[in-house]
């Protein structure tokens, strides 16, 4: 497996492309924005791109989706419960001043316990909201490409319109619980960490742990 993080945009939203290097076969997940960078990552790994897969909808993480979409003909996987943020997503760029283009619908509906796959590699969904209602985590493969759940040092926001504290505190006390210490965690923005190391000097991580002694 070959994960590559692109980070794009005013926001500095990480963009994962992850291979089977076996198959040659790929997923993007989370163009957030420059989509047509985004389009020459994809052609110049000489994978052949299977979906698009969205841990969530905001602005920052599905405004490169149509660019790529143009390109490729493939499914775009978002949870059910972030339809309403994905249909707004021009609304939420308005507000910040950005150009944005709106992506186009989703094609598939992640539930919580599913299995997605890139070539013959597999990864579970975990729904965790909180940041937004309709967050997924992937996980698998010894990785979790985790959105704004989980950052280096925090979490991600609970104060945006949609966003819900006690559901973002069961979803880190779910995804502490689930995640072994030994797990790369690939977030939405800032760098690549373990669960070892947040579950040590993450706050809010820590936190979590201890309700899930309790």
């Amino acid at each position: 497996m070959i994960i590559t993080s692109h980070t794009v945009g005013a926001f500095q939203e990480n963009c994962y492309l992850v291979v089977d290097d076996e198959s040659g076969r790929a997923v993007l997940i989370d163009p957030g924005a420059e989509g047509e960078r985004l389009v020459d990552v994809v052609r110049r790994s000489d994978a052949e791109l299977d979906a698009i897969w969205v841990t969530h909808a905001h602005l920052d993480h599905v405004g490169g989706v149509a660019a790529v979409r143009r390109v490729w003909e493939v499914p775009i996987y978002l949870h059910p419960a972030d339809a309403a943020l994905y249909q707004n997503a021009s609304r939420q760029a308005a507000a910040y001043g950005l150009p944005f283009e709106d992506p186009p619908p989703a094609d598939r509906e992640l539930a919580d316990g599913d299995t997605v796959h890139v070539g013959s590699l597999a990864f579970r969904v975990m729904h965790a909201p909180g940041h937004a209602p309709g967050l997924v985590v992937f996980y698998g493969q010894g990785v979790a490409l985790v959105g704004d759940l989980i950052f280096a040092g925090s979490v991600g926001r609970t104060d945006l319109p949609m966003s819900n504290p006690a559901q973002m505190q069961e979803s880190l006390e779910r995804a502490t619980a689930t995640l072994p210490p030994e797990t790369m965690i690939y977030p939405g923005h800032g760098r690549t960490t373990t669960m070892a190391a947040e579950l040590r000097s993450n706050p809010f991580l820590s936190g979590a742990a201890r309700a899930l002694r309790r």
